[in-house]
């Protein structure tokens, strides 16, 4: 039975896939007429041909694992997105009538867009009425109570005193009465004469008793009336403080800028939130020509963080655009922010240069240099392994070996090696599957003591480069308290 075999091309796959190889010069206008040995030779063919192939795979593979140790220089970087926010600001408050008046929380009803630009005394935002309102209602229904409280105290004050003064008018009538008793009693027995003295003594005294109950009673009526009259003056103070803060619902700019919407942990500000008596701030006008970038670090990598450490800032929304500033602050204490699985420390980056295209709550990447290596060894941090020694795979000759070593610092992506590796060496990024036979070279004792000392006096004299940059920085002007010119949302560290 003749096969015939068409263009054969598996030959031409694994000829692509194996260009040094096996070369089959096999076109489609091949035909082939055999018995059935023909078939047997091809599949032989593929066998050598797949095992060839894997075998340049395997060793390409191998060639892709191996990395050559060189000495270079090395910056030690620490990472992370912020945002941009204005270092100084003015604050737009609501008014500050606004707790003194029992008003604690209220609405913002209407604010202009954020980015405005608006000039010193410019409408900018006012705020809900309703509780203002419903208060001045009930000092004004307090204010009429009291005024007709007083008409009423003057009207019973006037009929007391009237009625107190006819009663002094006829006592004093009685008295002259009694008096002329007295003088015509004398020629009379003496019983007559001393009764008729008793009366008139008796008379004069309730006719000083009656002056006196008159001045009392003037005295009262003028307390009651000018207590009612402090009730009166305080309602009115009251209506005047409401009429007064109403007004001020009416928020104007204090000065020439931008408007920023203020923002919170719940977002911003915006027409329809809640403006509360203690975080009054509406808006900010930011100084747009002094930025700051606040960005959160990792616990783990706070520690590498120090005050005027050079910055590189890229803003996301201009990624063509690279700027410069200085680490301004760094917090002493950690916070745990939403969408953090570990503390965070804030730390404030000062920007130097001044962009008209820089903008409050733009996204920035920053990239804090902690350390500048000049000509250090160093390799990928995926080289590196542990077993209570450090340690990498390190081909000696065409051996393999494991080579403890001594490290020292480390950026995200590559570590600088003290001692145990020289530049030329070739070291393995992934683990053989024979490492427990591999031999273990270790490095002298002396020498460690040696290198360890080193470290230290390094790290003594980076302490000492970081006290010069923290005097260095400390003329420059630190961010407002409680400040976030405009920005404050939440940052994600990569």
């Amino acid at each position: 039975m003749d096969i015939i075999w068409h263009g054969l091309e598996p030959f031409s796959i694994i000829s692509s896939r194996c260009p040094k190889i096996y070369q089959l010069e096999l076109n489609s206008t091949t035909m082939v007429r055999s018995n059935a040995f023909f078939p047997a030779l091809y599949l032989f063919s593929l066998l050598l041909i797949f095992q060839s192939c894997g075998s340049s795979t395997a060793e390409q593979q191998v060639e892709d694992l191996i990395f050559t140790v060189a000495d270079g220089p090395m910056e030690i970087t620490v990472t992370g997105t912020g945002e941009l926010n204005a270092k100084k600001s003015v604050k737009i408050r609501a008014p500050q009538g606004m707790r003194p008046a029992g008003i604690y929380e209220t609405t913002l009803s209407n604010l202009v867009p954020e980015g405005t630009i608006v000039n010193e005394g410019d409408f900018v935002a006012s705020l809900d009425r309703t509780e203002l309102a419903g208060k001045m209602s009930n000092v004004q229904t307090e204010l009429d109570k009291v005024q007709t409280q007083l008409e009423q105290a003057k009207i019973d004050t006037a009929i007391d005193l009237r009625a107190l003064r006819d009663e002094i008018v006829n006592l004093n009538f009685t008295k002259k009465q009694k008096l002329l008793e007295v003088e015509q009693s004398k020629y009379e027995p003496q019983s007559v004469i001393q009764r008729a003295e008793l009366d008139l003594e008796q008379t004069e005294r309730d006719y000083k008793q009656l002056l006196t109950k008159y001045d009392l009673k003037q005295q009262q009526a003028v307390a009651k009336i000018q207590e009612i009259n402090t009730l009166l003056r305080q309602n009115q103070q009251q209506l005047q403080k409401y009429l007064d803060l109403s007004n001020d619902f009416n928020i104007f700019a204090p000065k020439t800028g931008m408007v920023i919407y203020a923002r919170t942990w719940n977002g911003k500000k915006e027409p329809g939130s809640r403006i509360s008596a203690w975080d009054p701030v509406v808006a900010e006008l930011p100084d747009l020509t002094d930025m700051i970038s606040k960005t959160y670090v990792n616990e783990v990598d706070i520690s590498k963080v120090q005050v005027g450490q050079d910055v590189t800032i890229k803003v996301d929304a201009f990624p063509d655009r690279k700027y410069t500033g200085s680490v301004l602050k760094v917090a002493n204490i950690g916070e745990q922010l939403r969408g953090y699985d570990a503390k965070v420390f804030e730390v404030i980056v000062q920007v130097n240069e001044v962009d008209s295209i820089m903008r409050p709550a733009m996204t920035t990447s920053n990239e804090i240099v902690t350390n500048v290596l000049e000509t250090v060894t160093h390799i990928p941090l995926e080289a590196l392994f542990s077993d209570s020694l450090s340690f990498v795979y390190k081909r000696d000759g065409n051996t393999l070996v494991k080579q403890e070593v001594i490290t020292g610092l480390s950026n995200d992506d590559m570590i600088v090696v003290e001692h145990g590796l020289a530049a030329g060496d070739a070291i393995q990024l992934t683990e053989p599957n024979n490492k427990s036979s591999l031999t273990f070279i270790p490095i002298d004792q002396a020498i460690k003591d040696e290198i360890r000392q080193k470290q230290e006096e390094a790290k003594r004299a980076r302490e000492a480069q970081a006290m010069e940059r923290r005097k260095k920085m400390e003329g420059v002007d630190m961010p407002s308290p409680s400040s976030d010119g405009g920005g404050g949302g939440i940052i994600i560290i990569n």
